[in-house]
């Protein structure tokens, strides 16, 4: 799928307004100033952001330079961003009919004190098989050349091999996606910064914010928008494949914010005993129509929280960001990780990170886990009725982590984040729909995993992969979660719940009442169907039968 962009004069104007209208092109015309630089190689970025004030260049070597378009002796790059370290979902805002005249005003006010600064274009594609390929074009100004750099990595550069690719994929009637920023602007009525995007034209400017992350979302939020307007399921989460010794395959997709160790499971190995193939641990899409799926994104990027400088996977950094650097026994800058610089280091990492790594997968999806953290949950439930699940999804219950920039905020405080996916500009029973029908008709599985504590005890990564590795190659026995309807559990050794216990029947019922009270109170734009409060309600009041 390949998205429009150069069209013929006779194209061009009111009769298109899908590619030309009032937002998208004062966004898009920007990108031909005669100060902007057209940055055409990976190569050219790395030079640029090596070169950028307040660039750290490392000691460290990046791992098969060329094979990834870089230099045989490139380094691994470091830049800070300042004081905000975290994607800031409370500084979006969508276009829409009766705001786009102001936002309008305050785009070309932004785009034109731009303009004394020299800019850079870049040109990625977003999506990585013919059947879903888009392009994207990021502008930033001087001094934000690792902002570039970065995103590059992270997609997919219009290269040679990728751009035969894009010629051959499926034409969308949808626009280029076009992205202007300005991280050093501040529009006076958004004194801490602004992500507006407009979702019908595929289109955003990132003003005042400075974090990679946004940059990194703001893209894949209008990917995953065009995604789901043409047949597929937008996907917040990590996809990989069981290639089980029977010869059998269980393709699962694991669903939670950014922390909440979905890519743990995703890139999980299973200490040898399973040979497993990686999608992508962040952002895919399943084809509404036979359940297939497709990565958006060629590489990753991680928290370098857990990553001091002997785990193996600090080979795989390409860029890094809000971490410290030092000097080490041997003379060279290194950088110091595990958040003691900040609170959300970062970095992002090389696709040789996964040697087990495809871009699609043919095989449908077997089985949806919903990462959460919720202490009156054992490790993992099962659910059954497709209402049930779908609704699960959309009151996904978890904790933030810093990749979640929210002043003020309880870090311990339960949140609900439909889907795990805080990025969503169209109607969230789009989501619910689509995810119903995946359970429905696709007979998808659905299971509820939580990465807390049950109860005072705190559920280890060993045994959520346990628990994965039994689902997958069907030993583990499901039993009737007490009285709540829907819901079963899969009894693990110190992970018991007590249904005798009164107090925690009740613990349960009040965490489903939560998510109902959050279903109920939903603006018009938000709204669930009343099947998914229905069901809700339905486990929740089980024990006052």
């Amino acid at each position: 799928m390949a998205t429009k962009s150069k069209l013929p004069v006779q194209d061009i104007g009111t009769r298109n307004p899908k590619l030309f209208n009032r937002i998208r092109t004062i966004i898009e015309t920007p990108f031909y100033w005669n100060n902007v630089h057209h940055v055409r190689s990976l190569s050219e970025a790395y030079e640029l952001a090596k070169r950028a004030p307040g660039t750290i260049i490392t000691g460290l070597d990046v791992h098969n330079p060329e094979a990834l378009g870089l230099p045989r002796d490139a380094k691994v790059l470091l830049f800070n961003d300042g004081k905000i370290t975290g994607r800031q979902a409370r500084l979006r805002r969508l276009v829409n009919g009766e705001n786009r005249n102001k936002f309008a005003d305050l785009l070309r006010e932004a785009v034109f004190l731009s303009r004394n600064r020299k800019m850079y274009h870049a040109e990625a594609y977003v999506g990585l098989d013919k059947d879903f390929m888009l392009k994207a074009h990021l502008l930033v100004p001087e001094g934000y050349e690792n902002t570039l750099y970065s995103w590059l990595l992270n997609f997919q550069i219009a290269n040679e091999e990728y751009t035969e690719m894009y010629k051959d994929s499926l034409v969308l009637d949808e626009g280029d996606i076009f992205i202007f920023a300005n991280p050093d602007y501040y529009p006076e009525e958004h004194p801490d910064g602004l992500a507006l995007f407009d979702a019908e034209h595929n289109c955003a400017a990132i003003l005042g914010m400075r974090y990679f992350g946004e940059f990194k979302k703001g893209t894949l939020t209008l990917a995953w928008t065009i995604a789901e307007r043409n047949g597929y399921t937008p996907c917040h989460g990590g996809q990989k494949r069981f290639n089980l010794p029977s010869g059998n395959q269980k393709v699962i997709g694991v669903f939670g914010l950014s922390g909440s160790g979905k890519s743990t499971i995703t890139l999980s190995n299973h200490g040898g005993k399973f040979s497993t193939t990686v999608l992508h641990d962040d952002a895919f899409i399943i084809s509404d129509k036979d359940a297939s799926s497709i990565s958006l994104e060629q590489s990753y990027f991680d928290k370098t929280q857990d990553y001091p400088l002997t785990e193996p996977q600090t080979k795989y950094f390409l860029t890094i960001q809000n971490c410290g650097a030092t000097l080490d026994s041997e003379g060279r800058i290194v950088p110091v990780t595990e958040d003691i610089q900040s609170g959300n280091g970062r970095a992002v990492k090389s696709r040789f990170a996964t040697p087990n790594r495809e871009y699609r997968f043919e095989e449908p999806c077997d089985a949806i886990f919903w990462i959460m953290k919720d202490d009156s949950l054992p490790p993992v439930l099962k659910v059954t009725r497709p209402e049930l699940a779908s609704a699960m999804g959309a009151t996904l219950a978890t904790k933030r982590t810093t990749a979640e920039y929210v002043p003020g905020e309880d870090p311990n405080k339960l949140v609900i984040v439909p889907y795990a996916n805080p990025f969503r500009l169209y109607p969230l029973k789009k989501d619910y729909l689509k995810f119903k029908k995946l359970f429905s008709e696709r007979n998808v599985a659905c299971y509820i995993i939580n990465t807390g504590h049950f109860l005072t005890k705190k559920i280890g990564p060993q045994t959520t992969l346990g628990l994965i590795e039994d689902i997958v190659t069907d030993r583990a026995e499901f039993q009737p979660f007490g009285p709540f309807a829907d819901l079963e559990y899969y009894p693990l050794e110190g992970f018991l719940p007590d249904f005798s216990d009164r107090n925690y029947l009740e613990m349960v019922e009040r965490r489903l009442l939560d998510r109902l009270e959050y279903v109920s109170g939903l603006d018009e734009f938000n709204k669930l169907p009343d099947e998914a409060l229905e069901a809700i309600e339905k486990a929740a009041k089980s024990i006052r039968r």
